[in-house]
């Protein structure tokens, strides 16, 4: 997953935004940087965490998936010779990345970087023409592949779950019918046809397509799948005392963090068909409020910090637990990118 430049859902598709760090004071409280810390930002993008993190005297190792944003990132790299090391990585795989004496703090801004939103090539944005594909790191399955070749059933699923959008059963079904005529190519050709089938009304505050592209998005790029692995990743990588704070900017994602650090702090052992059957040491201990949210001031400022969630927690010393993605209750998903038509 890229970084996330502040981008909430409700602008998914929406036109170019300078970029802004989303809640950066309120990141830096709680990741605490400070000199001879070495903290990882698994969601590079522009490197606003990283610059920040940087000018506090701490090292950071910074992964992006995007190899567009890594080579965007080298000026910064020369600026702090010897303190930022730039790795094109998913975040899911922060662990290999990490010393092996542990880190002192990982940051993680989920989500579609503004500057991915601003280039029209990506297709990411139905505001801007271009090719339907929405890989962040420009490999495998593309929107496209989904949208010509996924079952009628999947698409629904997809759009239903991942973009919560409850039009999904007429949509899917307009783009079966469609795509036997002609495939979609381009970002424009499927926003238009969802308008078509799903018209704006005076009332609605978004387009149309956005939770259709955000849920294409989230798909193809496997979204909440990396920020599980990436949890889990965290708790391995992060020593005793090391912060790990998370940026989130819709429900799906702050679902996960949420339950992540409910079961790592020992709170949820049991489900609610099975009781707790013994006490489990903590991973995670609270930092600070359990959620914290953008003030009136910089969402008036960054419409996009409007829906941004900061979660947060302190490693103990107790063993990592093993990666139950079971803890998330997410819907499998599992197969769908196996694209029959």
């Amino acid at each position: 997953m890229a970084a996330n430049s502040g981008e909430g859902d409700t602008d998914a598709g929406g036109g170019p935004v300078r970029h802004i760090p989303v809640l950066l004071p309120e990141v830096l409280t709680a990741l605490a940087p400070a000199p001879g810390k070495r903290i990882l930002d698994g969601t590079f993008g522009a490197g606003g965490y990283t610059s920040a993190i940087l000018e506090t005297g701490a090292e950071v190792i910074a992964l992006d998936r995007d190899p567009t944003a890594i080579a965007a990132g080298q000026a910064l790299v020369a600026a702090h010779a010897g303190r930022l090391t730039l790795i094109h990585s998913q975040f899911s795989n922060l662990a290999d990345h990490a010393p092996e004496e542990g880190l002192d703090g990982v940051v993680l801004d989920i989500g579609v970087s503004s500057m991915q939103i601003d280039e029209a090539e990506r297709g990411f944005s139905f505001q801007k023409n271009g090719p339907l594909d929405m890989r962040m790191s420009a490999s495998g399955v593309s929107a496209a592949d989904v949208v010509n070749r996924a079952k009628v059933a999947d698409l629904i699923r997809i759009f239903a779950f991942l973009g919560e959008e409850k039009q999904s059963p007429r949509i899917a079904h307009a783009i079966e019918r469609r795509r036997a005529e002609k495939p979609f190519e381009t970002t424009r050709d499927l926003a238009g046809l969802i308008e078509l089938v799903t018209p704006r009304k005076a009332k609605d505050k978004i387009h149309p397509a956005t939770r259709v592209f955000q849920a294409l998005r989230v798909f193809v790029n496997d979204e909440l799948g990396e920020l599980a692995q990436a949890l889990f990743a965290a708790e391995q990588a992060l020593k005793p005392g090391g912060r790990l704070v998370v940026v989130t900017f819709h429900s799906l994602e702050d679902r996960i963090v949420k339950k992540f650090f409910a079961d790592r702090s020992g709170r949820a052992s049991g489900s609610r068909h099975q009781p707790m059957v013994h006490e489990r040491a903590a991973t995670f201990e609270p930092v600070g409020k359990s959620m914290v949210s953008a003030s009136e001031e910089e969402a008036s400022l960054n419409p996009r910090a409007r829906s941004a969630k900061l979660r947060a927690g302190e490693r103990t010393a107790a063993p990592s637990e093993a990666a139950d993605m079971g803890i998330f209750d997410l819907p499998n998903l599992a197969g769908l990118g196996k694209l029959g038509g």
